[in-house]
C-alpha cells in the first residue's frame, strides 16, 4: 500500500505544477510539525488563545431521557465556535515557519473560513477565503466576522455556489500562486498529505476526550460525530480507531431524504470516484459526474468525503447513517430545551442519530457525541426553517 493512501482511497490527483508544493508541504510538515518548539508553541496557542482543553460535559437531561449515559464534547466553546481553529491554527502557524506570506482557505458554513482568517490575524499572514455565494447568503454573520479579521471574501458565482466551488476555486488559485500561498484546507480532505496533516491536528480532539473519560473512571461504548468531510469526526474517531470495542458512527446530511436528488450522503449513496485530487467515495451520476447535493447545513453540503472515512466504511471499522434536515431540526430543538445548549446544524446531525442508536441497545452505554460547533452563526436559517415553525 502506497502511504498515501488509506486502504484504497486517497492519493494525489492534482496537477504536476501541484505535486512539487504537495511534496514541500509533506517534508514541511515531518520537519517542522513535530519539533519541540513547534509544539511548545502549538500547545500555548490552544490552552491560552483557543482556550482548551474542552469541557467533556455529562449531559444528565439527554441521559435521562435516552437511558444511557451520554457526554458531549464541547468544541463549540473553543475561540471562534467551533473545532476548526485547532487545524487553522496549525496550518496557518506551520505556513508561517516555512516563510508563506499569504494563506488561501475554503469555507461552507463560514466556520472554517472564520478559523483561518483568525489565525492569519493574529499571526499576521494576508489572508484569503473562497466561499459560494449561497452560503454567503446564508452564513452572513460570519462573512461580516471574517471582513472585519481583515480577510478578504472571494464569493464563488458558478454552480450551486456551495463548499464544492469554493473548495475548486481555492485549489485552482492556490495551484496559480504556489510559490508564495499556503492552502489552508478545512476538513480532511484533499490530495495527500492534507488529510493526514487535518487529522493530526484534530485529533487533538479525541485525544482529551480519551484521557477525560479516564479520570472520570469510564470508557467509551461509542462515539458519534457528523460528516461532511469529516474533520471533527476523524479528529475524535483518531484515537479509538485502534480500540475495536469503541463503535465509531459518522452521522451525513441526508437532506429531504437519501431517495430523493436532494442529500449529501455520500457514504450512504456514492461510490468511488475522484474529487477535488483524491479517491475517496462521491456523489455521481453513472457517467461519473459530480451530482449536486443538498443539506440545511451549510458545513455537511459536499458530494465527496474525506479519504480516511471511505476506509473507515469499506473496513466496515466505523459504521454511517444518513439523517434529514427535519430529523437534525427537531434534535438541535430538543438539545435547546433538555439541555440549554444551542449547538451548530451540522453538530445536530450527529444528535438526531442517538433516538435511533439508542432503542437498539442492548445494556447501559457510555456515548460521547462530538459538538463540533454553536448555533449563533445558523439563527437565520433555523428561523426560516418551514416558515418559521420550528417551536410551532
Amino acid at each position: 500500500m502506497k502511504k498515501s493512501y488509506y486502504g484504497e482511497f486517497g492519493g494525489q490527483f492534482v496537477p504536476e505544477t501541484a505535486m512539487f508544493a504537495l511534496k514541500d508541504l509533506e517534508k514541511a510538515f515531518h520537519e517542522i510539525a513535530f519539533l519541540k518548539d513547534f509544539k511548545k508553541e502549538l500547545k500555548d496557542l490552544l490552552k491560552n488563545y483557543v482556550g482548551r482543553k474542552t469541557p467533556l460535559y455529562f449531559a444528565r437531561n439527554l441521559s435521562k431521557h435516552f437511558g444511557h449515559e451520554i457526554y458531549l464534547k464541547r468544541e463549540d466553546l473553543n475561540h471562534t465556535g467551533a473545532h476548526k481553529i485547532n487545524n487553522a491554527l496549525a496550518q496557518v502557524l506551520l505556513a508561517k515557519k516555512m516563510g508563506k506570506k499569504k494563506v488561501i482557505a475554503e469555507t461552507g458554513a463560514g466556520q472554517h473560513g472564520l478559523a483561518t482568517a483568525t489565525a492569519a490575524a493574529l499571526l499576521g499572514l494576508e489572508c484569503e477565503i473562497y466561499m459560494g455565494e449561497t452560503d454567503m447568503q446564508r452564513q452572513a454573520l460570519n462573512v461580516y466576522k471574517i471582513e472585519l479579521l481583515g480577510a478578504r471574501v472571494v464569493g464563488i458565482k458558478n454552480g450551486l455556489k456551495t463548499l464544492k466551488e469554493a473548495t475548486t476555486a481555492a485549489l485552482q488559485t492556490w495551484i496559480n500562486e504556489i510559490e508564495k500561498s499556503f492552502y489552508v484546507i478545512g476538513s480532511a480532505v484533499g490530495p495527500y498529505p492534507y488529510p493526514q496533516i487535518v487529522a493530526h491536528f484534530q485529533s487533538i480532539i479525541g485525544k482529551e476526550t480519551k484521557k477525560q473519560l479516564k479520570k472520570l473512571g469510564k470508557k467509551a461504548d461509542m462515539i458519534i460525530a457528523c460528516v461532511g468531510g469529516g474533520s471533527n469526526a476523524v479528529g475524535i474517531f483518531y484515537e479509538f480507531i485502534e480500540d475495536k470495542k469503541v463503535r465509531l458512527i459518522g452521522v451525513e446530511a441526508g437532506g429531504l431524504g437519501v431517495d430523493t436528488p436532494y442529500h449529501a450522503a455520500t457514504l450512504t449513496k456514492g461510490r468511488t470516484g475522484i474529487i477535488h485530487g483524491m479517491k475517496t467515495k462521491v456523489l455521481q451520476d453513472e457517467l461519473g459526474n459530480i451530482l449536486p447535493v443538498h443539506s440545511i447545513s451549510a458545513g455537511l453540503d459536499y458530494p465527496g468525503i474525506g479519504p480516511i472515512h471511505a476506509h473507515l466504511f469499506e473496513s466496515k471499522r466505523a459504521s454511517y447513517y444518513a439523517v434529514s434536515d427535519d430529523e437534525c431540526i427537531e434534535a438541535l430543538k430538543f438539545l435547546c430545551k433538555k439541555e440549554g445548549i444551542l449547538s451548530a446544524i451540522e453538530s445536530a446531525h450527529a444528535l438526531a442519530i442517538l433516538p435511533k442508536i439508542c432503542k437498539d441497545l442492548s445494556k447501559k452505554s457510555v456515548i460521547v457525541v462530538n459538538l463540533s460547533g454553536r448555533g449563533d452563526k445558523d439563527i437565520e436559517t433555523i428561523k426560516a426553517y418551514k416558515k418559521g415553525r420550528i417551536y410551532g
